[in-house]
């Protein structure tokens, strides 16, 4: 019996990833090839850590001439293999393709900003307009429910591990990279690049900022009442598939005065796409209302 409700939660999240493939695969294409653009553009440019695999690709690219691609695909298979080991096939099989399919793109594009004359000097300019394409094509990458892998992977594990949310993980990963850019990427006599360090600040902004809109809204959680008929099912499939907590409300129909419960649940707005289509699957008929949380505290 557990095998069999273990098997149909894990046939919804099969029927979800299935679903529009072709359009899924599409964007996930277009949302690399545009970071890949920003990259080579405005970052590799002018030198703008933006933090990620892509950041410490910068990096070494300054201090020992490495080819950015080459690195970004070299650190993301090596950060594929130990997401195998740390967090499970499920968690990694999402990161393959944009981890392969990113550095490609990075080096498809490394002529193009020549070849359009982008010779932007005003390195303000560029982390404003880097950040925002790249957000629009970060935004692309995660509305798929693929990743792009790198520095994703460590955020997961530094949040499995260290028992910390994934935004403190990202804050504390991006911002060891940003920290290090500023003292190898100063130059001869000088300390620290606190320049460098803004610009890259105001690019991880704006990259966030645009990912968020591009997904849904400016929030990084969203809050979903739920009302079905299924109630039982949908609340197992927060619970179990997508693990996240939920509350039942009591409600009532101001027309009819029928009592009905009403499921709340927050989730990441990266995973926003995941819980309407497993709640369509489940029950089509089913009515929910999303809004931004824009703040949420308790719990794990």
């Amino acid at each position: 019996m557990l095998f069999r409700k273990k098997e149909k939660k894990e046939d919804i999240i099969t029927l979800i990833e299935k679903k529009g493939l072709v359009r899924r695969y599409s964007l996930l294409v277009i949302g690399c090839f545009i970071y890949a653009l920003a990259f080579n553009a405005f970052f590799l440019a002018e030198e703008i850590v933006n933090g990620g695999v892509s950041g410490i690709a910068i990096i070494l690219n300054n201090l020992f001439d490495l080819t950015p691609s080459v690195v970004i695909l070299s650190l993301s298979l090596i950060l594929l293999i130990v997401s195998y080991f740390a967090l499970g096939w499920e968690k990694t099989k999402g990161s393959i393709i944009g981890s392969i399919l990113f550095p490609l793109m990075v080096e498809l594009t490394s002529g193009l900003p020549e070849l359009l004359q982008l010779n932007i000097e005003n390195t303000l300019m560029c982390a404003i307009f880097g950040g925002i394409i790249a957000g629009v094509g970060s935004g692309a990458i995660f509305k798929t429910g693929f990743t792009t892998g790198g520095t994703d992977i460590i955020n997961q594990i530094i949040s499995k591990y260290a028992k910390v949310s994934i935004g403190k993980a990202m804050l504390m990963s991006d911002g060891l990279i940003v920290l290090s850019a500023g003292f190898f990427l100063g130059g001869p006599g000088v300390v620290f690049a606190w320049e460098k360090v803004m610009y890259a600040i105001i690019v991880l902004y704006l990259l966030s900022f645009m990912a968020d809109q591009v997904i849904l809204g400016i929030s990084q959680s969203k809050c979903f009442y739920i009302v079905t008929t299924h109630e039982t099912a949908v609340k197992k499939f927060v619970m179990n598939s997508l693990n996240h907590g939920v509350t039942v409300l009591d409600g009532r129909g101001g027309f009819t005065g029928d009592h009905r419960k009403v499921i709340m649940c927050i989730i990441p707005t990266k995973e926003y796409f995941l819980l309407k289509e497993g709640i369509n699957s489940i029950d089509s008929e089913a009515f929910f209302l999303v809004t931004d949380a824009y703040e949420v505290y308790g719990g794990e």
